[in-house]
């Protein structure tokens, strides 16, 4: 969440990035946080004030009762005893303000770094970089209009391609479970099998270190990388144990952090984790959900960083080029958005995008976001470290990339390789599938 010295210190422009995220009632919202602080303070204050004359008293009792001054010691114990119980009520005004400071701050989402673009949906996200050509700043997702041409004659799209060569049954799918849980069979779940390792060799290779977690969060992890309260809706949820299915490894594996102080010598810390996620999805229906397009259930492979301030954007540019590296590997034809203000998420400052082409679809599919969050969710984490120089402890950076999400990847796979004699395997994966052709 933000920070309150943020907020006081620098209204406006918690204000105005607010407004580019196009957060409704931006200053009603941060006015409402001002309001309930200064009620906190004055409490504190007069708090402050009443302990101090109480503690002076305390002093005059001993005094009066020494010179004989009974009556009048009695009379400055009562004035004592008033400002306790005045006291307690300061302590539950102060307590309530808190909670409801916490309650507001909760609700509000992340400010985005100034080169973040306006806009307010996904066509004014801006393309900054693709394989297929040279970008501009004029580059947007609504006037792009450079597609691969890969020359195969009427190409299949992936869920039929699954179909004739028995990669993934969708019906079995929804016999086991419903719509949205795919059975990957024989060639198919060993492309999936080959893609997690092929991807958590690169991440290790680069330097990330391995984390196996659970996929089972509680609450209080939810809430501190910030999918609740905004993304309550979208995740499954244990009611009886108050537990969440994790929409992501970002979840758990930035959690290790909650309540921890870190030394600086030690960032950043690099993880990253293979998991099933999680996510209900719901009111997501047509033919943009078709097949491995949008799932309730997926495989995804997450790298997490933990930063400080002066170094988070340059992590953030080494994760770039690292989700890049995978799909340069994967001979896939892609392009990098910056995204726009408006469609930015609650909890990043700044988050690039990664899409490839699907030739069957003639359409993009997300494959990534690579965001940094600054100090947004290690404020909610309490994820601190201690500078080097003079001790002071400091609100750390956290940073998180899909590198990759399996779905769309083995969709475009599939649908750009397709030959009349089967589907061609790109030659980083062979290694891994052991076999060079689906056929």
């Amino acid at each position: 969440m933000l920070t309150l010295k943020l907020i006081t210190e620098d209204t406006q422009r918690v204000i105005r990035g607010l407004e580019k995220k196009h957060f409704k009632n931006a200053k009603q919202a941060i006015d409402e946080v001002l309001a309930v602080d200064k009620k906190r303070r004055e409490a504190q204050q007069l708090l402050d004030k009443n302990l101090n004359e109480a503690k002076k008293m305390a002093a005059q009792i001993g005094s009066l009762m020494k010179e004989g001054k009974r009556d009048e010691a009695e009379a400055v114990k009562e004035k004592v005893s008033q400002l306790k119980e005045t006291n307690k009520q300061l302590d539950r005004t102060m307590s309530d303000a808190q909670e409801e400071m916490n309650r507001l701050l909760y609700q509000i989402p992340n400010i985005p770094y100034d080169e973040v673009p306006e806009g307010a949906a996904a066509e004014d996200n801006r393309v900054v970089k693709s394989n297929l050509k040279e970008c501009t700043d004029s580059d947007t997702v609504g006037n792009w209009d450079v597609n691969p041409k890969l020359g195969i004659e009427n190409p299949l799209p992936h869920w039929e391609l699954a179909k004739k060569y028995n990669l993934i049954d969708f019906d079995l799918g929804v016999k086991i479970t419903g719509n949205g849980f795919p059975v990957y069979i024989g060639k198919g779940a060993r492309l999936q099998r080959a893609l997690i390792n092929f991807f958590l060799d690169e991440a290790r290779k680069s330097g990330y270190t391995e984390i196996m977690p659970p996929t089972v969060v509680n609450s209080a992890s939810g809430y501190g990388t910030g999918q609740l309260p905004d993304k309550e809706g979208q995740m499954y949820h244990c009611e009886v144990d108050d537990f969440y299915l994790i929409p992501t490894a970002e979840v758990p594996v930035t959690n290790i952090y909650r309540d921890v102080i870190l030394d600086e010598k030690d960032l950043p810390i690099k993880n990253c984790a293979y998991t099933e996620c999680f996510r209900r999805e719901a009111g997501s229906y047509g033919k943009d959900v078709r097949g491995l397009n949008r799932l309730h259930e997926f495989s995804k492979i997450e790298i997490v960083r933990i930063d400080t301030p002066e170094h988070s954007r340059e992590s953030h540019k080494e994760m770039l080029e690292h989700v890049e590296g995978l799909l340069k590997k994967l001979e896939l034809p892609y392009r990098i958005l910056l995204l726009c203000g408006g469609d930015q998420s609650f909890t990043s400052s700044i988050c690039y995008d990664f899409e490839v082409y699907s030739e069957a679809q003639e359409r993009w599919l997300e494959v990534s976001s690579v965001s940094n969050f600054d100090t947004y969710q290690a404020n909610r984490l309490k994820c601190r470290y201690r500078r080097a120089d003079n001790k002071k402890t400091e609100i750390c950076h956290t940073l998180n990339g899909s590198a990759l999400a399996l779905p769309r990847i083995v969709a475009a796979l599939l649908e750009n390789n397709q030959t009349p004699n089967g589907i061609r395997i790109p030659a980083a994966l062979v290694p891994y599938t052991g076999f060079d052709m689906i056929d």
